[in-house]
């Protein structure tokens, strides 16, 4: 199973770049951008730090697919 990821909408609803945002975070830009290709899934910490950052649950952000 992998991870589908709505990072990059709320972002752009947010209307703040992958930089903005890897700053808020306190990660990388390269970090945001490998989660939103799909090509990382973040651990548990980081995916509550942007859930929080947009105000949403993680199961609206992050969603299991077969």
């Amino acid at each position: 199973m992998a991870i589908k990821n709505q990072l990059k909408k709320f972002r752009k609803q947010e209307d703040i770049t992958q930089a903005e945002l890897a700053r808020e975070l306190d990660v990388s830009r390269q970090t945001i951008n490998a989660i939103e290709t799909g090509k990382y899934d973040p651990s548990l910490e980081l995916a509550l730090k942007i859930a929080d950052f947009f105000n949403e649950r993680v199961e609206e952000l992050f969603k299991l697919e077969k």
